[in-house]
């Protein structure tokens, strides 16, 4: 069962998903959520006085756990009022989406001479018009079998969360297919998902719609997914926004002029906290079809969104430049609130392009709170030129925003929050 506070939240940004209105800006702006972000006028008050231009959106969801089953209220500031770019968050929908690849792998290995496949089996991951052998080593990969460093799906998931890697979003890209990735999340119930190409990797969209042969390396022999041509053609809701910045750099040159992100990689504030929920919490009831995970993948979703890179023993992390708070912006905010050690945060960041996400679950006392923030910071308008103030502004804002949840929704004596004027 699902309980919004108040049901407004919910109706409109259904309307926005289903049905988008071409006009910029026209979903209403809803403000329960901005006592919290109130509470801190030193940071959030330039924030909140010029939403619009830092794309400032925020879903906060509450968990109530009651014998009858959980509950969940949310509350949300200007949630989806125009397009953010999702940067690596998108990666959630990939590793998702993978285990459920898996799932129906064997699913269908009843039939004869189908061996059953795991997140553990070998990969070979061949490369689309190329002759050259398939990629089948990870050297990261310190789980060895036949003194032989693996490709596996579990350990590509693994690094795709601790650090956010980029070859193992494509990895398992590739693994699903372009035409399954995006209609896995629609069946789950998530149709403003759009993945239209690759992270770091400089394909044309064309390139990006083919995906290669891979291979499952099971004895006595493999269980193959042929290489794949997507004929799916997918854009962005035309709400406001998707013409963003003033210039595009390449080199040293800027090419004047907003970048056009209709058909970029993207998904709905609303969409992106819901994926959140249906992979660490499938308990809850949202009404939506869901992600159908099993339970062992499901806790090794959220033993990976939960680990930080120095806990990790597989694979090992440098914890100079990957300390515990790397990717989870939110930890030393939660950390100053609540004194000591912060709670466990299951979660997925991302950053690029101006924009910073976050999507986490936090657990504490046995309290649970959904949260999904995002900031747009680019203060010259130029995209690709890596002048961006993720230091001076986005990751502080998630820092405060750790410290305001924690002290008013975790704490054992939560800090009283402003009065909405």
């Amino acid at each position: 069962m699902i309980l919004l506070a108040p049901a407004s939240v919910l109706l409109a940004s259904l309307v926005v998903a289903m049905n988008p209105a071409p006009e910029p800006h026209a979903l209403p702006v809803p403000l329960e959520a901005e006592p919290l972000l109130r509470s801190r006028p030193d940071l959030f008050g330039p924030l909140l006085a010029d939403a619009p231009t830092f794309r400032l959106q925020l879903l906060i969801s509450t968990v109530t756990d009651t014998p009858a089953g959980p509950t969940i209220t949310t509350t949300a500031f200007r949630a989806d009022a125009e397009y953010l770019y999702p940067a690596s968050t998108i990666k959630l929908c990939a590793a998702v989406a993978a285990l459920q690849t898996i799932q129906d792998l064997n699913a269908a290995a009843s039939a004869p001479n189908l061996p059953a496949v795991s997140v553990d089996t070998p990969l070979a991951l061949f490369r689309a018009g190329d002759a050259a052998p398939p990629l089948t080593d990870d050297p990261t990969n310190l789980s060895r079998g036949d003194d032989h460093a693996r490709i596996t799906v579990r350990h590509e998931l693994r690094k795709l969360f601790l650090v956010s890697d980029n070859e193992a979003f494509n990895r398992l890209y590739d693994l699903v297919g372009h035409r399954a990735l995006n209609e896995r999340m629609h069946a789950a119930g998530l149709p403003s998902v759009v993945i239209n190409h690759r992270l770091s990797d400089g394909r044309s969209m064309a390139d990006n719609r083919k995906s290669p042969r891979v291979d499952f390396r099971t004895p006595p022999g493999p269980r193959t997914i042929p290489a794949r041509t997507s004929d799916l053609e997918l854009a962005n809701a035309p709400r406001g926004g998707l013409a963003i910045g003033t210039g595009f750099a390449r080199g040293d040159a800027v090419t004047p002029g907003p970048t056009d992100f209709t058909h970029r990689n993207g998904i709905s504030l609303l969409d992106l906290h819901r994926a959140t929920v249906m992979a660490l919490r499938p308990d809850i009831d949202l009404g939506l079809p869901g992600f159908g995970l099993t339970p062992e993948h499901t806790a090794l979703l959220r033993e990976a969104m939960t680990s930080t890179p120095a806990a990790s023993p597989n694979p090992l992390y440098d914890p100079a430049p990957y300390p515990d708070d790397y990717v989870k912006p939110l930890r030393p905010g939660l950390a100053r609130a609540l004194g000591g050690e912060p709670p466990p945060i299951a979660n997925k960041m991302g950053q690029a392009y101006g924009f910073t996400l976050d999507t986490a679950e936090i657990v504490h006392a046995g309290r649970t709170v959904f949260v999904t923030a995002a900031i747009y910071t680019n203060a010259d308008g130029v995209l690709n030129d890596d002048r961006y103030e993720y230091a001076t502004v986005a990751e502080p804002f998630l820092d405060a925003l750790g410290e305001a949840i924690g002290g008013a929704m975790l704490s054992p004596a939560p800090a009283p929050l402003p009065a909405t004027p």
